[in-house]
């Protein structure tokens, strides 16, 4: 069955090995871009481009009634847009603080607000997957990234209401807990750490794809934790 798939966050690694992993399986994809940016790699089919700022609430909402009048019915989100910033309770402010709970939760609730209340009007009602964190479940780890944990923290309660809400709508919420992921980016600010025992961004996309398709329905964990070896 070709489902709908909304990706915000499209044009990061784990947007494009996401877009990739779902396109292999001939399903539809809508992705979501900041203001001005275009997909910067190749698809394996086209692709339906929209641009948002999803940290203002009534843009993400403009843009999402837009993909919704488009396309009808929206089977799957996947909001990865995200940020991550170190800190510990000596050096984070208040600004910290709001940075990270905009990027990182107002993205994420603007959006699924949006999507889920879609998702309420279809028959079969939808899948919505957020990005979690490990410092956000490991107090330890947290403690250095304080602003960027207590964000995290928030989408793993709004993942839980949401699936209570979503109960008699058939509409699941999951969280996905990736490890270190292998991207170019963290590669360059730990060039010393050992990578083989980092998730690859495939690896994650495949686990997402298997978990929002008819195969994973058995799978009803509201966290999902990919590791890796780390």
């Amino acid at each position: 069955m070709v489902k709908k798939i909304v990706i915000t966050g499209a044009g990061g690694i784990l947007g494009k090995a996401c877009i990739t992993s779902f396109q292999k399986k001939g399903h539809q994809i809508v992705a979501i871009l900041s203001p001005g940016k275009k997909l910067s790699y190749t698809t394996i089919s086209p692709v339906s481009v929209y641009n948002a700022d999803l940290m203002d609430e009534s843009n993400t909402q403009e843009v999402m009634d837009q993909v919704i009048k488009d396309h009808q019915t929206i089977d799957t989100a996947l909001l990865l847009v995200g940020g991550f910033a170190m800190g510990t309770i000596n050096n984070t402010d208040g600004t910290l603080i709001k940075k990270m709970i905009s990027l990182n939760f107002e993205t994420a609730y603007y959006s699924a607000r949006v999507l889920f209340n879609q998702m309420a009007k279809q028959k079969d009602g939808g899948k919505i997957v957020f990005v979690g964190s490990r410092p956000s479940l490991d107090a330890k780890a947290g403690k250095g990234v304080l602003a960027y944990a207590l964000s995290k923290t928030l989408v793993f309660k709004l993942a839980e209401i949401l699936n209570e809400e979503g109960k008699e709508k058939n509409i699941v919420s999951s969280v996905f807990v990736p490890s270190i992921i292998d991207t170019p980016d963290n590669r360059k600010a730990m060039p010393k750490t050992n990578t083989d025992l980092w998730v690859k961004p495939e690896d994650i996309a495949e686990i997402m794809e298997f978990a929002t398709s008819e195969k994973g329905m058995a799978l009803r964990e509201p966290v999902i934790k990919v590791y890796g070896k780390s």
